[in-house]
C-alpha cells in the first residue's frame, strides 16, 4: 500500500502543477468586496484536478503495481473504479463550471451533488444501517428507506460542507488528510483493505496537492476539490459502517463534526437573520479567526502579507480537528461515548464563536504582540 501511496502522491503533484499551469489565465478574479476574497491576485481554482488525476490514475495502475510485486495483496477487480468515477461525474462537473466561470447557480450545484449521492446509493449501495443504540435501530431496520435517505443526503451535504471551510490555505485539504487515514486505519483494523487502499490513496493524493497549496497558495481545491473530498470521504464513511457493524456510525460523524457542524451552524444563523443559506458571508468560524486573532502582518508587499496572515489562519482549526479526530480514533466503535464527544464539540464550536463575535478571546488564545 506505500507503494501506491507514493505513486499517488506523485501523480497529485505533477498533476496539479500542470492544472496550474494550464489554467493561470483562466484563473477568475473575485470582486474586491466578496466575501471569499483572502488572497491577492487570480489564482487557479482547479486543484481538485490533480487531487482528482492523482487518486484515480493511481488505482488505475493498482494491476500493473500487483504484476511486479509492489501491491500486496489488494484486491483491484473488488475496488470498482469505473463506479466510483461514474459516482463523482455529475458533481465534480459541475464544480469544474464554478471554477471556471462563478455562474453555475447553487440550486444547481445541490442538485448535481445531489444526483451524485443518488448514484452512489445505485451503484456502490451506500446506506446507513443502523445507528448505534439499540433502542433505536429495531425501528430503524424496519425502515431500509431511512438508511438510504440518510445516505443519499450524507453524500450530497458533506461535499458542500467541505466547501464552505475551504476558506484558507491548506484549510479543507488538511481536514480531508486527515480524515481519510482515520478512516484507512479503522478500515485496517476490521481488515478492510479495499476501503483503506481507497482512503490511503485519496490522502497521499491530498497531499500532494497541499504542497502546492500551503503555505505558497499557489492553487485552490475549488468546488471541484471540495466536491471530490466530500463525496468520496461520505461514500468510504458510509461504506466502512454498513460492511462492518463494529464501526459505530458516530465514527465517522465524530471525524466530520467540523464541517458538518461549520454547516449546520451557518445554516441556522443565516436563517435567523433572515437571509438565504446559499448566500455567501464572512462569518464563518476561520474568517471569525482570521479577523480577530490573526495580526496583520506588516510587509512592504501587499501580496506577501495577505499571504502570510492567510497561512496563520489555518493552524488555529487544526485545534478543532484534534478535538474530534482523537476521541474518534480512541472510541470508534462506542456509539455513545462518540455521541457525547459530537455534543461536546458543537458546545466548544458555539462557545468559541460567541467569543470570537463578541470580541471577548481569552488572553491565552491572543497571538503575542509583534
Amino acid at each position: 500500500m506505500l507503494s501506491l501511496a507514493l505513486l499517488a502522491f506523485a501523480l497529485s503533484l505533477v498533476a496539479t502543477l500542470w492544472a496550474r499551469r494550464l489554467f493561470q489565465r483562466q484563473a477568475v478574479r473575485y470582486d474586491p468586496d466578496a466575501p471569499q476574497r483572502f488572497h491577492f491576485g487570480d489564482t487557479p481554482r482547479m486543484g481538485g484536478m490533480g487531487v482528482l488525476l492523482g487518486w484515480a490514475l493511481a488505482l488505475a495502475a493498482l494491476p500493473l503495481l500487483q504484476a511486479i510485486g509492489m501491491a500486496g495483496n489488494i484486491d483491484g477487480a473488488r475496488l470498482q473504479l469505473p463506479l466510483w468515477l461514474l459516482m463523482l461525474l455529475p458533481a465534480f462537473a459541475g464544480g469544474v463550471v464554478e471554477d471556471l466561470t462563478q455562474r453555475l447557480r447553487v440550486s444547481w450545484r445541490m442538485l448535481l451533488t445531489l444526483t451524485s449521492g443518488l448514484l452512489a446509493w445505485v451503484l456502490l449501495g451506500v446506506s446507513v444501517p443502523h445507528l448505534g443504540f439499540a433502542w433505536v435501530d429495531g425501528v430503524w431496520g424496519a425502515w431500509p428507506g431511512l438508511g438510504i435517505a440518510l445516505a443519499v443526503l450524507a453524500m450530497t451535504g458533506l461535499p458542500h460542507a467541505f466547501n464552505i471551510i475551504d476558506g484558507y490555505n491548506g484549510l479543507a485539504g488538511s481536514v480531508a488528510l486527515v480524515v481519510c487515514l482515520a478512516l484507512a486505519h479503522v478500515a485496517q483494523q476490521v481488515g478492510d483493505r479495499e476501503l483503506a487502499t481507497v482512503a490511503v490513496t485519496l490522502a497521499a493524493a491530498t497531499a500532494g496537492f497541499l504542497l502546492w497549496n500551503y503555505p505558497r497558495g499557489l492553487i485552490f481545491a475549488g468546488d471541484a476539490g471540495a466536491y471530490l473530498w466530500g463525496l468520496l470521504i461520505a461514500a468510504i464513511s458510509l461504506l466502512l459502517v454498513q460492511r462492518h457493524p463494529i464501526v459505530s456510525p458516530w465514527f465517522p460523524m465524530l471525524l466530520l463534526i467540523y464541517p458538518v457542524w461549520e454547516t449546520v451552524f451557518s445554516i441556522y444563523r443565516k436563517l435567523a437573520r433572515g437571509d438565504s443559506p446559499g448566500m455567501a458571508d464572512a462569518l464563518h468560524l476561520h474568517q471569525l479567526v482570521y479577523r480577530r486573532l490573526v495580526r496583520s502582518v506588516l510587509h512592504d508587499d501587499e501580496a506577501q502579507s495577505l499571504l502570510m496572515r492567510n497561512n496563520r489562519t489555518t493552524p488555529y482549526l487544526w485545534g478543532f480537528m484534534v478535538l474530534s479526530v482523537a476521541p474518534a480514533l480512541l472510541f470508534w466503535r462506542y456509539s455513545a461515548v462518540l455521541l457525547a464527544f459530537c455534543v461536546l464539540f458543537a458546545v466548544c464550536y458555539v462557545w468559541a464563536y460567541l467569543t470570537l463575535i463578541r470580541f471577548k478571546v481569552p488572553r491565552v488564545l491572543q497571538p503575542p504582540r509583534e
